[in-house]
């Protein structure tokens, strides 16, 4: 005799449910969108939060007002969400017909910093300032958004012919350029940002290793050139092999991230009560904000700084594989290889895996230029989610919809 065995119940709370809610709810149209959103939405809010926390002692004391900083962050917070937004509302015709323009700018930018227009901030000859402080600009930062919609263009009119070395000279001559320019400003930690982007870019695009073997070599002997002929660059490296050595000197700032971060515990001390921050802990809201936020917001907070950026950059790995246009799918990665290199970076140096470099956490850390460069990042990244085929139909429809009821509110006029 058969027995047949009674159907398994799954309630309404069990982990098989929730995981087919989970792949129902990345499985809608505008699922990239809204993640893109979210992530970097609450990313913007915690870096805020953590500038007013972490700058408040240093501005108190310089600058007469603990809100000095935060009241500059969340000016150039204003301006780059109307630029993402611009940007996000672009048609793909005009941003292309853009990307040689922009990269003109840039490339002229790049080359005030060796005019008297250009400015010295910590060894680095990477400013441009017109006029007042306010107006003081770091092009490198601008460098990363041209090169990543200038290359996703011309990647995209040679996608077939990547296999040809002599069909990317171009490429790695104009790149080669920028990244050149920003070494000769001193400024090699976003040096080594860019040129790891334009090598996973080409990685992404399909480029045979032999090519990328070749120009990271190149890439690879400039960069420790620059770093052997700089006493203090070799200081850095000396004392990331050496951490004992110099405890008040070179070791002196890692040495004080870690003790923010062994401090902090699982919870943190409390948002505010940050004690590195009065002045023993140097670029505490720009360079080692995320050792602040360990202190204050504990590991729990370190983590979701983490999460938050793997769904971000997860996310834009997702637009471009999702994508139906070569074009998109380029910016996409782009934007996703530029938030990973460079928010690695800046975890693994306050985590003294690497050594320091001096390049900012997006989003959170403190820097005008900066938020300007990633915030026209994220409006890329929505433009390109918004690109996706079933994204384009939903909006396409809903623009229909909007436009009948227009039209029917206007006859009933």
């Amino acid at each position: 005799m058969t027995v047949l065995s009674s159907p398994r119940t799954v309630r309404p709370d069990s982990p098989v449910r929730s995981k087919g809610l989970i792949r129902h709810a990345l499985d809608t149209p505008l699922a990239s969108l809204y993640l893109v959103l979210s992530a970097a939405g609450l990313l913007i809010g915690l870096g805020v939060l953590m500038v007013l926390s972490a700058s408040s002692v240093y501005a108190e004391v310089n600058f007469a007002d603990p809100y000095y900083f935060v009241k500059r962050q969340v000016m150039f917070l204003a301006i780059g969400l109307g630029v993402a937004w611009v940007l996000s509302r672009l048609s793909p015709k005009t941003l292309r017909s853009a990307s040689w323009p922009g990269l003109i700018i840039t490339l002229i930018l790049l080359m005030l910093t060796f005019t008297p227009l250009g400015v010295t901030v910590n060894g680095n000859r990477n400013w441009v300032q017109f006029g007042f402080a306010w107006t003081r600009l770091q092009p490198s930062e601008f460098a990363k958004l041209a090169i990543v919609v200038w290359g996703a263009d011309q990647l995209t009119r040679k996608e077939k012919l990547l296999d040809r070395p002599k069909e990317l000279v171009p490429y790695l001559m104009v790149t080669g350029l920028v990244v050149g320019l920003v070494l000769l400003q001193k400024d090699v930690g976003t040096a080594m940002v860019l040129a790891m982007m334009i090598g996973f870019v080409l990685f992404l695009a399909g480029t045979p290793l032999r090519l990328l073997g070749a120009a990271a070599a190149g890439a690879g002997v400039l960069i420790v050139s620059m770093v052997a002929i700089s006493p203090n660059r070799m200081g850095r490296i000396i004392g990331f092999l050496n951490p004992s050595a110099d405890l008040e000197g070179i070791n002196a700032q890692p040495l004080r991230a870690m003790y923010a971060l062994a401090s902090g515990g699982w919870w943190g001390v409390g948002l505010g009560q940050s004690k590195q921050k009065w002045g023993m802990l140097v670029e505490a809201h720009s360079d080692y904000v995320f050792a602040v936020i360990g202190e204050e917001l504990g590991l729990v907070g370190t983590i979701v700084v983490i999460g938050l950026f793997a769904v971000l950059v997860a996310t834009a790995f997702r637009i471009a594989g999702r994508s139906d246009s070569s074009f998109t799918r380029h910016v996409a990665g782009g934007v996703g290889v530029w938030f990973l290199v460079q928010a690695s970076l800046n975890i693994a140096v306050v985590l003294r895996l690497l050594p320091v470099v001096g390049v900012t956490l997006p989003f959170v850390s403190y820097g005008g230029s900066s938020l300007l460069a990633t915030l026209g990042a994220v409006g890329l990244l929505v433009w390109c989610a918004r690109q996706e085929p079933a994204a384009r139909k939903v909006l396409a429809r809903r623009r229909g919809a909007s436009k009948a009821r227009v039209t029917a509110v206007v006859d009933g006029r």
